[in-house]
């Protein structure tokens, strides 16, 4: 999720990953990571695959058990980092890419959807605002898993069959 005032970067902005999770016969789950970036020099201004790998991993810790992934085309989920990350865990990590463009299939949207609903009309004060405006949304869409079921059940790909 990327929100900014300015295409061109020249204001702060935030990324936020947030990752539904399902596993039959438990209730559903949301894990999600934030980083803000302000321009500082040397910042990141994303996840990089090393972030990604650690939410993972934090990810399986939580929930107690191997891990099927779908995603997107993202450059990030492409990185021979990554790449060499899922080979290596092959035992607990499976991943299955979406085709190039099908926001349709990806449960992330409609968290995101979620999200921008709930702080689209937030005039905020500074980048911190918004953080945690997103943040307080996140957390709420977390206690709520006929939310986050919506989501998934809305890719057609989870059924409870």
């Amino acid at each position: 999720m990327l929100a900014n005032h300015d295409r061109s970067h020249r204001y702060p902005l935030y990324r936020c990953t947030p990752r539904p999770c399902y596993k039959p016969g438990e209730r559903s789950r949301l894990i999600y990571a934030i980083r803000e970036y302000r321009g500082r020099k040397g910042e990141p201004k994303g996840f990089g695959w090393r972030d990604l790998r650690d939410l993972l991993v934090r990810a399986r810790i939580q929930l107690g058990g191997p891990i099927v992934l779908v995603w997107d085309n993202v450059r990030l989920h492409l990185t021979a980092g990554m790449r060499e990350f899922i080979a290596a865990n092959a035992a607990w990590l499976t991943v299955f890419q979406l085709p190039a463009y099908a926001p349709d299939l990806n449960p992330q949207e409609g968290i995101r959807s979620l999200v921008k609903r709930d702080i689209g009309n937030l005039a905020a004060a500074d980048l911190g605002q918004i953080t945690r405006a997103v943040k307080r949304r996140l957390k709420q869409i977390q206690y709520r898993p006929d939310f986050v079921d919506s989501c998934l059940a809305g890719t057609g790909l989870i059924t409870d069959d």
